[in-house]
Formats: C-alpha cells, sequence, structure tokens
C-alpha cells in the first residue's frame, strides 16, 4: 500500500509501499489490550511493603499473666491485632510483570500500526533531521503540520538536535525504532515514522 512521504515543511518529497503484513492488519482491540496491560504491569515497581509479626521489633515476653486480669488471653504484643503489632496479609516486594507470548506481542505492534494507518494518523516523514537543536524552531513546525500529540519514530538513533528540540514540547515524544511500543503508539494521537523507521519495522516485524 502506497503512502506519501512529507517533510518537516509540509511538502510531498515521495511515496513509500507499505508492506500488508505489517501496516494491513484487522484491528484487534483484544490483542492491543492485553498488550498495555503487560506494559504497565511490566513497569509497576512493586515496592510496597508492611511489616508482619516476625519482622516486629518488641519483647517476646506474655504481655500480662493467662487468668485473672479479666481481658482475653494473650501471648505476644507483636500480633496483628494489638497496637504497634505487625500487619495481617499485608503487601510485600514482587514483581507484577506476567508472561506474554512473543508472537502476540509482535501481532499487537503490528495491529497498533496498521489501526494508526486506518484511521488517518500515520505520517512519514523522509527523515527527523534538525541541526539548529532549538525548541523554538521545531515547535513553529510541529505547530504547521498540526501535530498536537504524536509519537516521532526514527531509526536506529534519534538525530540529537531533533530530540533537544523536541523534548520541551509538550505532546511530542522521540523515540528510536528499537524502542517502538503499542503504549506509546496509542497513548498519542499522531505516529510519524521517519522513512528509515518503516523501513526497519517492516524489517523487524515482516
Amino acid at each position: 500500500m502506497k503512502c506519501d512521504i512529507i517533510s518537516l515543511e509540509n511538502k510531498k518529497v515521495g511515496d513509500i509501499d507499505l508492506a500488508e503484513t505489517v501496516f494491513g492488519l484487522e484491528p484487534r482491540a483484544d490483542i492491543l489490550h492485553r498488550m498495555v496491560n503487560w506494559q504497565l504491569a511490566k513497569r509497576q515497581a512493586g515496592t510496597h511493603k508492611t511489616k508482619g509479626r516476625s519482622e516486629i521489633t518488641g519483647t517476646g515476653a506474655k504481655p500480662f499473666k493467662q487468668k485473672g486480669t479479666g481481658s482475653a488471653r494473650q501471648g505476644s504484643k507483636k500480633v496483628p491485632h494489638m497496637r504497634g503489632g505487625g500487619k495481617a496479609f499485608g503487601p510485600v516486594v514482587r514483581d507484577h510483570g506476567f508472561k506474554l507470548q512473543k508472537k502476540v506481542r509482535r501481532l499487537a505492534l503490528k495491529t497498533a500500526l496498521s489501526s494508526k494507518l486506518n484511521s488517518g494518523d500515520l505520517v512519514i516523514l523522509d527523515n527527523a533531521a534538525f541541526e539548529s537543536g532549538k525548541t523554538a524552531d521545531l515547535a513553529k513546525k510541529v505547530q504547521a503540520l498540526g501535530w498536537k500529540s504524536a509519537l516521532v519514530i526514527d531509526g536506529n538513533e534519534v538525530n540529537n538536535g531533533f530530540a533537544l528540540a523536541a523534548r520541551n514540547i509538550i505532546g511530542l515524544d522521540v523515540l528510536p525504532q528499537q524502542g517502538a511500543n503499542v503504549y506509546d503508539i496509542l497513548r498519542r494521537e499522531k505516529l510519524v515514522l521517519t522513512k528509515e523507521a518503516a523501513e526497519k519495522l517492516v524489517e523487524r516485524l515482516k
């Protein structure tokens, strides 16, 4: 399928033939949902922790005698139901991640790319070179292009000037093609691929 290639000046400079096997898939909300859940679960720190009764600092002595006090018998001050005691069944340090098959992850990325093309939100850029590195200059070009929320994916390396200029523009993210992922693609309205990025992604996913 043919797609126009534009420059940062919003002029057509050519076209590219995108592979049907990567950019022509039917939308699969279930696959995208599984992938986003997998990505967000892996990002969770899992460092929340409370102390159990065995971790509380305190005496192990019996708080008061067994009989004659009128109170319920107690064997320790570190039990959960006593003030200052440990937490019963509290959270522990753990990994929230879970396994997701590699073929499902590949399918999800191809589905995300296809959904952007189907909705008309895929833009192919000739290159993301911007040597001045000035945010104000790039912001004017982005505004002229109408990119209010966009993810720009470059080739193996992001142009340093473009990365410097883009990092203070709200709603504009920049990634190398190795970092292309479903969550970041879906969270932005526009997906902007450089010609090199599109070719590398087809090579990687075909």
